[in-house]
């Protein structure tokens, strides 16, 4: 990976308490990589929500990114090039546990990877178990993994320039969430972001109810900070707890983790897919001969408000 990265998990994913008002905030300090979460991140994002779920000095959780972005999604090139090296690296094994991987070719090399994004061990479906309430900010981007947590979270509070979606549309043709998209955006809505491939804008998922709120940037963590507040004064942290089971029942009754898995499934077949003449799709040799050029040239068939960039957005 270019300019392997030197930050602890710690730095990169940052956590705080404020005790007198009872909330927490975990803040993604990537910004240089627009908060791209590498495998460290995501595995102390997870057990730092498990943590705030049982302490009593937390109500509530504000998830946010440091810079002008939430977040673009993982970071792609540090997960290849660690599966490479070690299939079993996302597990973050000791390095004397004495695993096996699967071995090549195999179909269980593949899931045992894609399953992790069904489960709140890989720090990607966390918010889906966490039982106090969760609010997060998004601004700017909010792609991939970002958009994960944004559909996961109780409450999502937005600026009015951020954009909502996921690469993977566009390049593989599908992300681990896709139950839990189709719950929170709507199904028609839903399949227009799936099959076109093109981030909706803020104004669009107020519209679909995907957002609670949307301010201008500038009264962003103002407002956050509004509903953070609101919820901790709302009653006793046992209510909290109590709501959020009965809200965790009823989206399991919708299938909820169900969803998952069948998605992190889905997700394991992405290396049997065929790109047609002239296209490519998203897989390890497409990554090891680097995404810039295909990139540039699949965004420039799209209108310039339906590209991923917003400088692609802005048509420069």
């Amino acid at each position: 990976m270019a300019g392997r990265e030197t930050r602890t998990a710690e730095e990169m994913m940052l956590y705080e308490k404020d005790v007198k008002n009872k909330i927490a905030y975990l803040t993604l300090n990537r910004p240089d990589r627009l908060n791209a979460p590498d495998t460290a991140m995501r595995i102390r994002y997870g057990e730092l929500l498990r943590q705030a779920n049982a302490d009593d000095d937390v109500k509530v959780v504000v998830i946010r990114g440091a810079g002008d972005h939430f977040g673009s999604g993982a970071d792609l090139p540090e997960q290849q090039e660690k599966m490479a090296a070690d299939p079993l690296a996302e597990y973050a094994f000791p390095q004397d546990a004495g695993v096996k991987p699967p071995p090549p070719g195999s179909f269980r090399r593949g899931f045992n990877f894609g399953s992790l994004y069904a489960s709140t061990r890989g720090g990607c479906r966390s918010l889906q178990e966490f039982k106090k309430i969760s609010i997060v900010e998004a601004k700017g981007y909010c792609y991939g993994w970002h958009f994960y947590q944004a559909g996961d979270a109780d409450l999502l509070i937005s600026s009015d320039d951020a954009l909502y979606g996921h690469a993977a549309f566009r390049y593989s043709g599908w992300g681990p969430r896709l139950w839990t998209w189709i719950e929170t955006i709507g199904l028609r809505k839903f399949q227009e972001m799936l099959f076109t491939g093109r981030p909706f804008t803020a104004q669009e998922m107020y519209e679909c109810g995907f957002i609670n709120s949307m301010v201008p940037r500038a009264r962003l963590e103002e407002e956050v900070e509004k509903y953070a507040l609101a919820c901790v004064r709302n009653g006793p942290t046992d209510r909290i707890v109590v709501q959020k089971t009965f809200l965790e029942i009823y989206k399991q009754y919708r299938g909820e983790y169900m969803g998952s898995i069948l998605t992190s499934l889905v997700e394991s077949l992405g290396a049997h897919l065929h790109a047609d003449e002239g296209e490519f799709v998203l897989n390890s040799e497409v990554l090891k001969r680097g995404l810039a050029s295909m990139v540039k040239e699949t965004e420039a068939k799209f209108p310039p408000e339906w590209r991923l960039s917003q400088s692609g957005r802005r048509g420069s």
